[in-house]
């Protein structure tokens, strides 16, 4: 008998574990249970060949008629397709970067695959399809049955270990099981009604039917989320315990001079935040807040005023930001809003003032000097850098207040490094412009207090947006070259964004993926094509300059200084402009190739333009046909300016992966079924309950398989997760 903790080599034999280690890093009979099935094959909804349609979610069982491996062209790796047959017709299999797969999908072979069908050239095909070959010389109907009776699981697999050899372990490692202690404590499982763990992991890899499945896949993906909102609410409790200088705002000070130097209100959600803020700095406990809002919404503003309140406290701010480009930007910003009180202890200098300092990793040794000696002494009350803040030279004299902006370029130990250099544990203000869904924010910042920002200031400008289909009409795209030019004519300035560097040397390199995905698309616009392009033809004229990320730090910032000071009519840039850029008076952007482009992105470019009192305009231009996905992206970026909306759509069509952090896909994470948008409810029960116990039993001393199985979150990769904060 075996219990989750035992080597999974007890049930399996040595040679197999091995293989499920290196393969999958199952090592435990834990990790194998919890390699859960994809999806399942139902024996009697077999479809023929013949009658399938683009679009439609199938499983076939057919014989391998034919294989082909060739190479990419003009990139490094190779395309096997796969020709099957059932009898009634063929259907092409494709797999990217997969030759491995030749080896198991021989011609005769017989296997069932599944997937969604697209169409390619006039020609059905699977693109990375779920298969089970069957072994040779077995009965079909019967190797078939043999698998899983009629619900066959589809298991993540390799060519080492294909998935019904997946299953037959899973069944063996089931036969072998002991009573598993249940750590989800008795009383929330009957609340919801739930199966007991032993009962969801059977139920999940031996389903007596698909509804019984189902009731399993809920309790193991609650699981999920319990465990985490439990650490994240314990971790809460724990910051809570810190002590920290409290930083209470001070009559007279800093703030309330730089409050009355304002040449406009603050918006009503602004001032809501700044009190929240205010109160958490005033607290004896570190504030732990992620400030989110719309592109465009304040949030620099709001972040500056709690690193004033700081300031007149006695503390310093250090305002960390991920690359040079945006902490130079962020200098001049403060500078010009703090104006003379940027100019603390200088000559016609504010006597209530303080100074603002940058450190980057580029700037000259002179400047280094003196940015390093006025963040020691406590001359710079504000100072802002990139991971250079990080080396062990910077020197802070009372580190009050760490604001990172655009978190998700940072990780946790470079947020800790910062910490380390204050004497008490700093309060910290996180900001993002990406705008998160409420449940993300709950699951992937649970552990901060967020604060969302919804309006736009006072006198901003909406964004229109248009998309241009280049090829229904043609006539479009000199269109908004004109545009520009009207733009330009009235004083202001202009974008062009695309989504590469330099152009593709091969033409036609994109051609296997499209037919990989069964997509088609023309070549694709580059920053170093367009811009000369653009200089000899339809903006000639205008002073038009590059911005890239293979520009040199100086280079980069002697071009936006240039574009800021209205020196330069036309920037052509990839997305380093993305974020973080604040010229008010560009008020165009044309974004070429904008169906390459995520959802969210597009959001963050256009947010460039529009940011003074002019309105703004931004024209996605596309060679996507109408009713495609990708225009359907395009069109609800131009429908909308509500960026949570935009983000919860983006979310749907990448999923949280990419949100949640590489653990999530992490073998040995526990993080597999849960969704946060598709789980909202759930994860919001699964918060309450948490809270509920915790309040209870706040060390969860009466829970001593909770607490186990927690100290293991901790110790996974999950904690990277955790970590995003």
């Amino acid at each position: 008998m075996a219990t989750l903790e035992n080597k999974v080599s007890a049930v399996v034999g040595d040679r197999t574990a091995k293989v499920l280690s290196t393969v999958f890093g199952i090592t435990t009979v834990g990790d194998l249970m919890r390699h859960y099935p994809r999806r399942y094959m139902v024996r009697g909804e077999l479809s023929d060949i013949s009658e399938l349609r683009e679009g439609d979610e199938t499983t076939i069982l057919a014989q391998i008629y034919s294989t082909t491996n060739r190479p990419l062209r003009g990139r490094k790796g190779s395309i096997l397709e796969v020709v099957v047959t059932d009898g009634t017709d063929k259907l092409s299999l494709t797999f990217f970067n997969q030759a491995w797969r030749e080896k198991d999908l021989k011609v005769g072979r017989q296997g069932l695959f599944a997937g969604k069908i697209g169409v390619f050239n006039n020609k059905k095909q699977l693109a990375h399809p779920d298969y089970e070959l069957i072994p040779d010389g077995s009965d079909v109907d019967s190797a078939v049955e043999g698998f899983a009776g009629k619900f066959l699981p589809v298991y993540p697999a390799s060519s080492k270990l294909p998935s019904w050899k997946i299953s037959q372990c899973a069944q063996l490692a089931i036969g072998a099981l002991d009573e598993i202690d249940d750590f989800l404590p008795a009383s929330i499982r009957e609340k919801h009604d739930y199966p007991t763990l032993q009962q969801a992991l059977v139920q999940l890899h031996q389903p007596a039917d698909l509804d019984h499945a189902e009731t399993a896949r809920e309790r193991l993906t609650f699981d999920e989320a319990f465990l985490l909102q439990s650490l994240l609410v314990m971790r809460r409790n724990e910051l809570k315990k810190l002590n920290s200088t409290s930083r209470k705002r001070i009559a007279g000070g800093l703030l309330d001079t730089f409050d009355k130097s304002l040449p406009f209100e603050l918006t009503a959600g602004q001032v809501a935040v700044c009190k929240e803020i205010e109160s958490d700095l005033a607290q004896p406990h570190p504030m732990h807040r992620l400030l989110q809002g719309e592109v465009g919404s304040g949030k620099t503003i709001v972040a500056l005023r709690a690193m004033l309140a700081v300031v007149d406290s006695g503390g310093q701010a250090a305002l960390l930001a991920p690359t040079e480009v945006l902490a130079a930007q962020h200098l001049r910003t403060i500078q010009k809003q703090l104006g003379t009180l940027a100019q603390g202890g200088m000559l016609g200098g504010s006597e209530t003032g303080t100074q603002v300092t940058l450190i980057t990793g580029s700037q000259s040794a002179q400047a280094r000097r003196e940015a390093l000696a006025k963040a020691a002494d406590g001359t710079a009350g504000i100072v802002i850098g990139t991971h250079a803040l990080l080396g062990d030279s910077v020197v802070f004299k009372d580190l009050g207040l760490i604001v990172v902006d655009e978190q998700h370029r940072f990780g946790v130990e470079q947020r800790d490094a910062l910490k380390e250099k204050a004497v008490l544990p700093p309060h910290l203000l996180v900001m993002t412009a990406t705008p998160i869904p409420r449940t993300v924010a709950m699951t992937v910042f649970g552990d901060l207090d967020v604060s969302t920002l919804r309006e736009l200031p006072l006198g901003r400008q909406p964004i229109t947006t248009h998309v241009v289909p280049v090829k229904e009409k043609p006539n479009y795209m000199e269109r908004a070259w004109q545009r520009i030019r009207e733009e330009v004519a009235q004083g202001h300035q202009a974008y062009v964004v695309a989504p590469r560097i330099s152009a593709d040397p091969d033409a036609g390199a994109d051609a296997d993926l499209d037919f990989l995905f069964g997509e088609e698309s023309d070549e694709i616009s580059s920053v170093e094509e367009l811009a000369p392009m653009l200089h000899a033809g339809p903006l000639q004229g205008l002073k038009i300059a590059i911005l890239h990320g293979r520009l040199s730090a100086d280079e980069k910032d002697a071009t936006m200084q240039a574009f800021s000071k209205g020196e330069i009519d036309v920037l052509v840039s990839t997305t380093v402009i993305e974020v973080g850029v604040d010229v008010a008076n560009a008020t165009i952007m044309v974004i070429m190739d904008a169906d390459r482009f995520g959802v969210s992105q597009l959001h963050q470019l256009r947010g460039r333009v529009g940011r003074g009192t002019s309105p703004g305009l931004c024209l996605l231009v596309t060679q996507c046909e109408e009713e495609t996905p990708a225009r359907e992206r395009l069109n609800a970026v131009a429908g909308t300016l509500d960026g949570f909306e935009l983000s919860r759509i983006d979310l749907e069509q990448r999923r949280e992966g990419d949100v949640l952090g590489a653990s999530q896909s992490g073998t040995q994470s526990h993080l597999r079924l849960l969704r946060v948008l598709r789980d909202e409810a759930l994860i919001e029960q699964a918060r309450d309950d948490a809270e509920s116990l915790i309040a209870t039993d706040n060390d969860l001393s009466d829970y001593p398989a909770l607490r186990a199985e927690l100290a293991q979150l901790q110790r996974d990769q999950a904690v990277d997760y955790l970590d995003k904060g």
